[in-house]
């Protein structure tokens, strides 16, 4: 009997341990603005803004916290009615064009809008001048007089024994 009461009690304690510890794991909610059209524009606003820390991702669909406290800081800057180039001209002050998905043609930015065309353009010169000079290495081979009558004659030969 105590063996079994022994096990109801400690399957008890290990149940209310358990439980004691799920407020562990529980995230908090993320703050959603209450105003739906702040939400609304919020959301089309961060789909234009890289997270930094997930690099690949809007900060609309990073889970990342620091995506959280970006999205919290642009609430709270519409609330306090600012207009959407206030909030990114703050947030790329903040941390630069990186945070931004389609970055302005500057000077800082020129190697990012036309590197790729410069890098495709430098190798296909750069193509055109080997295979020019590869072709300029390689020479047709000079028969002798000797050689090409020789050939004459093989091809004479072969076109009388298949006529």
């Amino acid at each position: 009997m105590t063996k079994a009461f022994f096990g109801a009690t400690g399957f008890a304690f290990l149940l209310a341990f358990l439980l004691a510890l799920t407020p562990v794991w529980a995230k908090e909610a993320a703050p959603v603005a209450e105003d739906p059209e702040i939400e609304k524009r919020m959301t089309t606003l961060s789909e234009d803004l890289r997270c930094l820390v997930c690099q690949n991702e809007t900060i609309a669909a990073s889970r990342a916290d620091f995506a959280n406290d970006l999205r919290r800081e642009i609430r709270e800057q519409m609330q306090a009615k600012k207009s959407d180039k206030e909030i990114v001209d703050f947030l790329v002050a903040r941390y630069g064009d990186f945070v931004l998905y389609r970055p302005p043609v500057k000077s800082t930015t020129l190697l990012l809008w036309f590197g790729p065309f410069i890098f495709l353009l430098g190798g296909a010169i750069a193509l055109l001048v080997y295979l020019k000079q590869r072709r300029k290495q390689i020479q047709e081979p000079q028969l002798s007089d000797q050689e090409l009558k020789h050939t004459e004659d093989l091809l004479k030969e072969r076109k009388g024994n298949n006529a």
